[in-house]
């Protein structure tokens, strides 16, 4: 085997390509080591143009369980099946940032593998960019990198960055905790593709870390200029494609007057009548140059709104740069069956968030490489159904642009949900987009904090978002950024920039481009003007529902927690889950769930969440000297009887006990099954307890008739008792 390998040290940890001979298949390969984490990258090109009119690049990203040194999870099925969501969130981050780099016109089908070998402390997906380019740029295969990614963390208690934290650091439950959680890809000292989930960070903040990972990214970029010199090889020649000149001259005389007729204003419908009629003449005039015609009609209305924005000053929609659409927020008034709704419009963007309140025993059981057997207790689900953008097509399942916006919207509320310890229940968003036109992701975060705060979760702050984008034209070195991107400022604009937070800060970020990526003095300006958006959206929600309403709603699960000790939830549990199971069939609650700790959730409605509480309690109580009870007579003896107390407790109610004066037998006072009020007078060495009915009623004895018996002390005289040999000896449990 052929091996080399080139080291850079990085965060305080050694980050290694090793470049072998193991897939001398593909156009490129490196394994990338940093810690005990590693990834494989492969690109392969084919030898082939397409057809298609977009290019045809594709990015796997492949998570197996031998990474973590483990196998999957379920009896019946050991190979991996799909990706999980968080397999298929790191390949979106790949693609996102490769993407740009590739030259516009290549149609040769491109395919980047990233295999996970080794999972430890550090996440693969920052690996998988960095391994990705190398894999690129030292392959024929046309690409414009190299190209990084850095991963920046922030404790709550320092204001120090970490380099590439470890999922311990990351962990928003530890203590200290982590409050930022930055993923930064770039070159040259751009970034071209971002991803933040952070807790209410200040934007100078952010921009402080953005400016940390800048100079780390050009440590790593340095890095791989260095190894891409020494062993990239020529490029694949690529020709790019120019405009069909008949196709130009024909859209210049047909349709170049139509376009400036509309003084910059293209809505959806006026869009859709321009191409109409373009492909019409081009299908009367040019039948054999169609398809060239619809590519320059694509080319020409980039063009165009590029020359509004930056030369005119002008939107496609007439609105100011800074200027949102107008704004509709609505809690609640769907249906008395969902526990919150929450409706929001963003001009032509509308989106229903139907909020559920489940227990703990409704949380979702993650069983990835990097999250084995996690509960996940908030969840949010992001539907896009064809007639949102009034088209027809196919229905069910997901894609990985609705996991991609369900995972961000997500991870912006995550942010201001409550601590399990004070909110137990399993919360479940589902987003339901019934009509797009730019940015549902972050409609999607707004419909979810109504349908949030309608449910009356305890959340620490309203959240919203909003898209910001740009147009930029490099070679001028002119920009605009743009608030609120809709239509075709969407498709042929620079920049996807999202912003989320609360009025304090920012809880998710996450950026596309399709350009080579964007200076920091251009993201720094996007997130003042999207601070000011932000604001204003929070205006228009809390003004129609100013906090979380102060009660659950009715059909809600109530939950109830207790806490035992942690050698009492075998106790709680029984054998084979027998106690725990009857205590579920007798009370008909919904669901008993035990953490580690001992602390038990009881999810249940009607009372049933009560009785099963008071069973537990019952079952597991401590008792004390003093405490009055009214049990079942459950056993005789002849000096005295034993009385039931609790589920498995009993103790002694000795003859001597049950009267104030001394009786002859305990069978004249009281008979098996008999309801009878005792006292706990006594717990002895041996952990025995000792009851009295006389203590808890005085008048016991006068209501049953008793009558002092004559003589003196008998084998019933508790100091002179000794038992026979026959009598069992009790113990309270």
């Amino acid at each position: 085997m052929q091996k080399k390998e080139y080291s850079l040290e990085i965060g305080g940890k050694t980050m290694t390509a090793e470049f072998n001979d193991w897939a001398n298949q593909a156009n490129g390969s490196v394994l990338l080591r940093y810690g005990n984490s590693a990834v494989l990258a492969t690109a392969v090109m084919g030898s082939k143009e397409s057809n298609l009119d977009y290019f045809p690049l594709s990015v796997e990203y492949e998570e197996k369980f031998y990474a973590a040194g483990a196998i999957l999870g379920s009896r019946f099925v050991r190979r991996e099946g799909r990706p999980s969501d968080e397999a298929v969130l790191s390949g979106r981050i790949v693609d996102r940032t490769i993407r740009p780099l590739f030259p516009k016109g290549l149609k040769r089908d491109v395919q980047v593998i990233i295999t996970v070998l080794s999972l430890e402390d550090y996440d693969p997906d920052v690996l998988a960019v960095t391994a990705a380019s190398l894999a690129l740029s030292t392959s024929n295969i046309p690409f414009g990198g190299p190209v990084s990614a850095i991963r920046v963390g922030l404790e709550e208690t320092s204001d120090k960055f970490i380099v590439n934290p470890t999922y311990k650091e990351r962990d928003e439950s530890g203590s200290p905790k982590a409050t930022l959680d930055l993923l930064a890809c770039g070159k040259d000292n751009l970034i071209n593709m971002i991803e933040v989930g952070a807790r209410e960070v200040p934007e100078d903040t952010l921009e402080k870390a953005f400016t940390f990972a800048s100079t780390e990214i050009e440590k790593i970029q340095g890095w791989q200029k260095g190894i891409v010199a020494e062993r990239g090889i020529e490029k694949a020649p690529f020709v790019k494609p120019t405009d069909n000149e008949a196709v130009t001259a024909l859209w210049m005389s047909e349709m170049e007057p139509k376009l400036l007729a509309t003084g910059g204003v293209l809505d959806k419908k006026k869009l859709g009548e321009l191409k109409s009629d373009w492909l019409k003449i081009a299908t009367e005039k040019m039948p054999d140059d169609v398809k060239a015609a619809d590519g320059y009609y694509e080319h020409r209305l980039d063009q165009y709104v590029h020359d509004i924005a930056i030369d005119e000053g002008k939107r496609v929609d007439g609105r100011k740069f800074d200027e949102i659409r107008s704004l509709y927020a609505q809690a609640g008034g769907v249906s008395p069956m969902i526990h919150g709704t929450g409706i929001f419009y963003r001009g032509e963007t509308h989106v229903l968030a139907a909020l559920t309140l489940g227990g703990p025993g409704d949380a979702q059981l993650v069983d990835t490489i990097e999250y084995r057997d996690t509960k996940k207790t908030f969840m949010l689900h992001y539907n896009f159904p064809p007639f949102s953008v009034g088209e027809t097509g196919r229905m069910g399942g997901t894609n990985r642009r609705m996991i991609g916006h369900g995972a961000l919207a997500e991870k912006a509320l995550r942010a201001v949900m409550p601590e399990k310890t004070d909110f137990p229940y399993t919360v479940r968003i589902v987003s339901e987009c019934l009509a797009s036109n730019g940015s549902t992701s972050q409609a999607t975060i707004c419909a979810g904090t109504l349908a949030l705060m309608d449910a009356g979760v305890p959340i620490k702050a309203p959240v919203a978002g909003i898209a910001m984008g740009m147009m930029s034209d490099p070679k001028r070195n002119a920009y605009k950024v743009l608030t609120d991107i809709q239509g075709p400022e969407d498709h042929h604009g620079d920049m996807d920039f999202k912003v989320a937070g609360t009025k304090d800060g920012v809880t998710a970020v996450q950026m596309d481009v399709k350009v080579e990526g964007v200076p920091l003095p251009v993201l720094f300006e996007a997130f003042a003007q999207a601070k000011k958006a932000r604001l204003q959206i929070l205006e228009a929600i809390t003004k129609e529902i100013a906090a979380p309403r102060p009660q659950l709603p009715t059909r809600a699960p109530k939950i109830l927690t207790l806490q035992v000790k942690v050698d009492q939830i075998g106790l709680v549990i029984g054998p084979g889950g027998k106690t725990i199971n009857g205590i579920k069939d007798r009370t008909q609650c919904d669901d008993i769930t035990i953490e580690e700790d001992g602390t038990v959730f009881i999810t249940g409605s009607n009372g049933t969440a009560e009785a099963a509480h008071k069973e537990i309690y019952d079952l597991t109580r401590e008792y004390m000297v003093g405490e009055r009870f009214e049990g079942e007579v459950v056993r005789m003896m002849d000096f005295g009887a034993f009385v039931k107390i609790g589920p498995n407790t009993d103790g002694l109610v000795h003859v001597s006990e049950v009267a104030p004066f001394r009786i002859g037998n305990i069978a004249d006072a009281v008979q098996i099954g008999d309801i009878v009020p005792v006292v706990l007078k006594e717990i002895d060495e041996k952990g025995r307890y000792n009851l009295s009915i006389k203590a808890a009623d005085p008048d016991f004895a006068a209501r049953k008739g008793l009558k002092p018996q004559e003589g003196g002390g008998d084998r019933h005289d508790r100091g002179n008792f000794k038992p026979r040999r026959d009598d069992k000896p009790w113990r309270g449990i």
